[in-house]
């Protein structure tokens, strides 16, 4: 019982608390310290883990992922054309057009130092660390939703706080299924890079996209 309230009460500070806070007006640095310390916390602690939870080298199911994948991202990439076709006409692909330089800075930086540590903290530890106090895959899959949601709040946009709650959806669902790291981090970056493809950066307060606001 006593280790059920301390995990509770840790995933407050990690998931509520400390993602919450970054929505406040204070230090840059602070903040930055802050998520330093809370990745390196958690790095440390999945190293550790003696079920090792992360597995690099492994036979992933990688025919019905990218099967997956594939079908979720057409549909994805229809709706997102459409709705900046609607929104932001002038937005359309206009950072790989205007500026392919910036676009595969923007790749690289979102894939790797987004990305990675993103699906480190909400799937990866999330999941081994926290599954046990949810009772069923269902309410596990929400609240990992719901708190992947949370953690983008600091950019106080209702878009990003809608799309982030439904990736969270389908990245807790792909983890849940595959228990990778790797695999639920390809699913990220590539709806995420998508959005920033597409024309949407600027519609979700991406630094360095105003240049193609409308």
């Amino acid at each position: 019982m006593r280790n059920k309230y301390l995990l509770g009460a840790e995933f407050l500070i990690f998931f509520a608390l400390l993602p919450v806070s970054f929505a406040w007006d204070y230090s840059i640095w602070i903040k930055a310290g802050l998520a330093v310390a809370g990745l390196t916390y958690i790095i440390v602690r999945l190293v550790k883990d003696p079920d090792k939870p992360l597995k690099w080298f492994k036979n992933y199911p990688w025919k019905p992922f990218w099967k997956r994948i594939g079908l979720q991202f057409l549909i994805i990439g229809i709706v997102t054309t459409l709705f900046v076709l609607w929104k932001a006409p002038s937005s359309l692909f206009c950072v790989p057009k205007s500026d392919p330089e910036l676009f595969v800075k923007i790749l690289g930086v979102y894939t790797f130092l987004s990305v990675w540590p993103q699906e480190l903290i909400y799937r990866t530890y999330f999941f081994s660390r926290f599954e046990a106090l949810f009772p069923s895959k269902k309410v596990l899959i929400f609240v990992n939703a719901v708190v992947f949601s949370l953690a983008h709040i600091f950019f106080r946009n209702t878009l990003v706080t809608v799309l982030t709650f439904i990736g969270g959806l389908l990245f807790a669902y792909t983890y849940f299924k595959t228990r990778s790291t790797l695999l639920v981090s390809i699913e990220h970056a590539v709806y995420g890079n998508w959005l920033f493809t597409v024309g949407m950066g600027d519609m979700l307060a991406f630094p360095g996209m105003d240049a193609c606001a409308a």
